[in-house]
């Protein structure tokens, strides 16, 4: 969305002010009383006191006070469809999880995707997330425009997105774990993937969406596939994602399939880079840390998702002072069913505490990971992540002045560590998209309703096989 003209041809501005303001800049800069002006889609300027005098076409004022404003969470790794899968295989570990739930996900539609991806967004938008992430890699065949369904639904919630066009071909019968008429042939994942970037991928500075490659996994995808993706994605110019390391599982099945552990396995088929980036990366060696640290090559690291499914805990105190890129995920709402980032900031401190001790993660540094480090490891750190002038105008005003906050002054703790805080106020390039912890692009309830009554024909086509 281009900047908004006034009528008179000028750029419309919003002003917030009285804020208190986590900028997330490089250099942690923060105000205790300041103010941003946004100019169309993107800021214009950020400071301490109130805004400059004399601004022209100021089309709101918003009186901060009481709030900290803080960039936009950016999400790193997501399944959408699984909203439709929550609270299911409670007990189970990855791959028992997996092999429960892969023949139910198998029967999903185009029209069951859409549901669940606006229930999808709409949770985490609800919840201060400004760019969203999905990795979607189940396409049954004959089951319509799966990956349009999330995009059509991610422009009509009005979030920022970088969809993933994911793929598997590695059935049970190749020793895979997904059912054999779950997987697509190697050669009708490729072109679909790259007939998926050329109909959606946008490289602009504004792009509201990007597209990127997404082979699922080492025991879903064959090393062709691994192989070939990587070319197709470094031929296109777009960024490469999957899932790594996740569990000890595959780490073993990584061995005794390919005779090396997944890190060296996955830099054998071009998959490390600094257009890279994995979801989980739970059992990291130190030689697998400083392979990511010289490559580049980022991490999406989903604290709840792996506690739910007990994977383990990442090594992510050590990756960040490694240099390694790390931003947070939500994962698919069917091992996190809160379906919501804010509140990873606080489990990714809290998880890191318990396995590292009080200086493992800090409140600001869990900030990060959830703003300019998901930017990063979306390779889009110079246009959001941050609030500083000249970047896109996504940003969070939070209320921290009422009872759930109202005796911890430093404003960034209230965020992190205190009850989940209220969104006042979303803008998503320039645009309000939540106001009043309500989103105002689409209807909730009409969102939840539609997500019931496809969940339950899901699970009615699956109990009949």
């Amino acid at each position: 969305m281009a900047a908004s003209p006034a009528p008179d041809g000028a750029t419309t501005r919003i002003v917030i002010e009285n804020c208190a303001i986590a900028t997330v800049d490089a250099h942690d800069t923060e105000y205790a009383s300041g103010h941003v002006v946004v100019a169309g889609n993107r800021i214009e300027s950020v400071g301490p006191g109130a805004a400059p005098e004399g601004l022209g076409d100021v089309v709101r004022r918003v009186d901060g006070t009481g709030h900290l404003l803080t960039p936009g969470l950016v999400n790193t790794h997501h399944h959408f469809y699984q909203w439709l899968t929550r609270g299911l295989a409670q007990d189970a570990n990855l791959f028992d999880w997996l092999v429960a739930l892969y023949p139910i996900w198998s029967r999903i539609d185009e029209e069951m995707v859409y549901a669940a991806a606006r229930g999808s967004l709409a949770m985490m938008v609800r919840g201060g997330v400004t760019t969203a992430m999905d990795h979607h890699y189940v396409f049954p065949r004959g089951t319509g425009d799966l990956l349009g369904a999330e995009i059509r639904a991610a422009r009509e919630t009005g979030v920022r997105f970088s969809p993933t066009r994911g793929s598997m071909d590695r059935g049970k019968s190749a020793g895979g774990l997904p059912p054999d008429f779950a997987v697509e042939t190697t050669e009708a994942a490729l072109i679909a993937t790259e007939e998926a970037i050329d109909t959606h991928h946008d490289a602009s500075f504004d792009s509201m969406l990007r597209v990127g490659v997404a082979p699922c996994s080492p025991f879903s995808v064959s090393t062709d596939l691994l192989r070939e993706a990587a070319v197709l994605a470094r031929r296109k110019g777009v960024r490469l994602h999957t899932h790594g390391s996740e569990t000890v599982e595959e780490e073993k099945f990584c061995k005794e399939l390919f005779g090396m552990g997944p890190t060296d396995y996955f830099e054998s088929t071009g998959w490390l880079g600094d257009d890279v980036w994995m979801a989980h990366c739970v059992h990291m060696n130190d030689d697998d840390i400083q392979a990511f640290a010289r490559t580049g090559t980022g991490v999406a690291h989903c604290p709840s998702s792996n506690a739910r499914l007990a994977a383990g805990t990442a090594r992510i105190p050590e990756m960040r002072k490694a240099g390694v890129p790390v931003g947070l995920g939500v994962d698919g709402t069917a091992s996190n069913e809160s379906g919501e980032l804010h509140t990873e900031l606080r489990n990714a401190l809290l998880v890191h505490r318990l396995a590292g001790g009080e200086g493992a993660l800090n409140v600001r540094q869990a900030l990060r990971l959830g703003t300019h480090g998901g930017a990063r490891v979306l390779g889009r750190a110079e246009e959001i992540g941050s609030l500083e002038a000249g970047k896109l105008a996504d940003l969070v005003l939070w209320k921290l002045d009422g009872l759930g906050h109202s005796t911890i002054a430093d404003p960034v703790a209230a965020l992190v560590l205190g009850a989940a805080a209220p969104v006042t106020l979303s803008l998503i390039n320039g645009r309000p998209v939540v106001e009043d912890g309500r989103l105002v692009t689409v209807d909730e309830d009409t969102i939840a309703r539609e997500a019931r009554r496809e969940a339950r024909r899901l699970a009615c086509i699956a109990a009949e096989g």
